[in-house]
């Protein structure tokens, strides 16, 4: 089973991050939050988008994108942005861990990172002259995308009780 972690480069915006959270709590990745920051930690908008699920989060704080990449350049790792050619469903999130990293929401990633790793950079299709989508919605997508490559491993995909309640009634 693969490990997600969703890097958020200068998030600015507290609801779009605890967004984020939510989702890694949800399917058990971590989130890596690359400062500065455009919120507190203790935010109460951050929480409230969060819900309950901070304590059920594995977060880690960086001082700076310089700091993040010291310490894992040499990871799987995928850079998404609106300028970059390939698609992400091209992610090979392979065996081990991946990091997914966003840039924050007003200007994406640095242009010298995504150049420097242009054949990691990969981009959500869109289309033409509209606006990106909102940063928690890319971080999920790509998340999911991961999940779908390792075929939902330890996930429950079978509906639970309305699935049980069809069984029993002999539907399919």
């Amino acid at each position: 089973m693969t490990k997600i972690h969703v890097v958020l480069v200068e998030p600015e915006i507290p609801q779009n991050t605890g967004n984020i959270a939510r989702t890694c709590s949800a399917t058990g990745a971590a989130l890596h939050l690359v400062r500065p920051l455009g919120f507190e930690i203790d935010d109460r908008k951050l929480k409230r988008a969060g819900l309950d699920y901070w304590n059920t989060l594995e977060i880690t704080l960086y001082d700076s994108l310089a700091d993040f990449m010291a310490r894992h350049e040499n990871d799987n790792l995928w850079f998404f942005t609106t300028k970059a050619s390939r698609i992400y469903t091209e992610i090979d999130a392979g065996e081990g861990e991946v990091y997914l990293v966003f840039g924050k929401e007003t200007k994406g990633l640095p242009e010298e990172l995504t150049l420097s790793h242009y054949e990691r950079s990969v981009r959500i299709p869109m289309l033409a002259d509209k606006r990106s989508l909102n940063l928690s919605n890319s971080a999920a997508i790509a998340v999911y995308e991961v999940l779908r490559q390792d075929g939902f491993a330890g996930f429950r995909t079978d509906g639970g009780r309305l699935a049980a309640l069809r069984e029993h009634r002999g539907e399919r």
